[in-house]
């Protein structure tokens, strides 16, 4: 199958250039921020740049070597989704329930507050994932408008609705009181977003695009981690009461990636034992790192 050429941008102009408009005034907030010292805003950026630049090293592999094997990429995808279901456990969930209780919640109320986050932050990204046209790997794609859509940003988009959580996990852990912790899960991404970057260049690189464009593409996807941590920091930073409310978004939000994007991926081409095997392996590192170091 010969390469396909990176298609334009769809979209009207204009949604583009508010787009670029909207970045812009983010940067320069986020510079007058971290000017004014502001060690939530400077760490979260730091550890979405950390998860994004191991992105970037994960596509490394793609350009050196010629092929791997199906099962080695679902052993990979296995354990990126163990490392972020115990960062979703560990490093999120458990300091929601922390944060809740600090504020004055009892144990059923923390619970019953942090059980409902999990599902808002779940049910958000369910709804993303309805209405934003996109495409799996293998199941081919999905949404109303998808035909209307060039292939390669169809990857584009799904790559973006799968890095989104794991940046806004970032800067929602710096935002809080444990900075340990979140630098624990920035490292924990970071480590799996290693495997993952390698597996979404080869995913693409499988699907028909050169060697170049599927490493550049896996690697302009994981920027949208440093931009989700940010506005996790700025979301937090309107009041301390979301705290609790934006962990278990966040961890809701990254179940929902795990269950219906990686783990169906990582099954579907009969490596179910290899896979598991992976994500029992992540797990375990993600939580001995996460408890080692608080």
């Amino acid at each position: 199958m010969s390469p396909n050429p990176l298609p334009a941008m769809p979209g009207p102009r204009w949604l583009w250039g508010l787009a670029a408009l909207l970045l812009g005034a983010l940067c320069i907030y986020v510079y007058q921020a971290m000017a004014a010292g502001d060690q939530a805003m400077k760490g979260a950026l730091l550890g979405g740049m950390a998860a994004a630049g191991a992105t970037a090293l994960g596509t490394v592999p793609l350009l050196l070597s010629r092929s791997y094997s199906q099962r080695f990429i679902d052993t990979m995808m296995g354990f990126g989704a163990g490392v972020m279901l115990a960062a979703s456990a560990f490093s999120l969930i458990l300091p929601a329930l922390n944060a809740a209780g600090d504020q004055g919640s009892g144990a059923w109320g923390a619970s019953g507050l942090v059980g409902l986050g999990i599902l808002l932050g779940a049910g958000a990204l369910f709804f993303i994932d309805r209405l934003t046209p996109h495409e799996h790997f293998v199941k081919g794609v999905e949404g109303s408008r998808s035909r209307a859509m060039r292939r390669a940003w169809l990857f584009v988009l799904a790559i973006m609705l799968h890095n989104f959580p794991e940046g806004l996990a970032i800067g929602v852990a710096f935002a809080g009181t444990d900075s340990i912790g979140a630098q624990s899960l920035a490292a924990g991404i970071s480590i799996q977003d290693l495997p993952e970057g390698m597996v979404v260049a080869l995913a693409l690189h499988s699907a028909g695009y050169s060697r170049k464009l599927s490493a550049g593409i896996a690697i302009l996807s994981g920027l949208i981690e440093p931009l989700a941590a940010v506005l996790g920091v700025m979301v937090l930073g309107l009041s301390a009461a979301l705290l609790p409310w934006g962990l278990a978004a966040a961890a809701g939000a990254m179940l929902f990636v795990i269950s219906h994007e990686i783990i169906p991926e990582s099954h579907r081409q009969g490596h179910e034992s290899w896979a598991t095997g992976g994500l029992l392996i992540g797990f375990v590192l993600m939580m001995v790192l996460d408890t080692a170091l608080s």
